[in-house]
């Protein structure tokens, strides 16, 4: 791969609640430097110059939830966040400032506990439009829908933090 930092990814089966995906999450530490005079800014530009758009600036729902319209990118602007991802039998996750969460469509997530005036920046590839489906209401016409809707998101082109050569084109492309 031709990026300098290694990358962590992880799958999560479908429980039946929380669709997740057959793509791997994949997560990446320090991915903008924390050294950034406005982090938010930094991460909106730089998931912006990779077609990652519609973003928004804000923290992370405490309740489980997943989207089944797009795939999501979160970058850690301030502050740090404790995260399950997976949905209720998942794994839980730490992620500080600069570290950037790219979520493939249907995958189950929710903050567990934060520190410090936490600020997340999210995008969406090529802006495009997303759903927000609570776990706690996805019964089986739900599910149903949401995995016909998965099955519809298409790959984006680009990797939110590295372009055209990053490990959501590699690795997703694979998958």
């Amino acid at each position: 791969m031709a990026h300098e930092r290694p990358v962590e990814t992880a799958f999560f089966r479908d429980d039946g609640r929380v669709p997740n995906s057959h793509l791997p999450v994949i997560i990446y530490r320090q991915a903008i430097e924390a050294r950034a005079p406005d982090m938010a800014a930094a991460i909106e530009q730089r998931f912006s110059a990779n077609r990652w758009t519609n973003s928004w600036r804000s923290g992370i729902y405490t309740f489980h939830h997943y989207h089944s319209t797009s795939h999501e990118v979160l970058g850690i602007a301030r502050g740090s966040v404790k995260l399950r991802l997976g949905g209720e039998s998942g794994r839980d996750f730490d992620l500080g400032v600069g570290d950037v969460v790219v979520l493939p469509a249907g995958t189950g997530h929710r903050r567990l506990s934060e520190r410090g005036d936490l600020l997340v920046v999210g995008a969406y590839p090529d802006g495009r439009d997303w759903d927000l489906i609570r776990a706690e209401e996805s019964d089986a016409a739900v599910h149903a829908a949401a995995l016909k809707h998965i099955a519809d998101v298409p790959l984006p082109k680009l990797d939110p933090v590295h372009g055209a050569v990053g490990p959501v084109v590699e690795l997703w492309q694979s998958s």
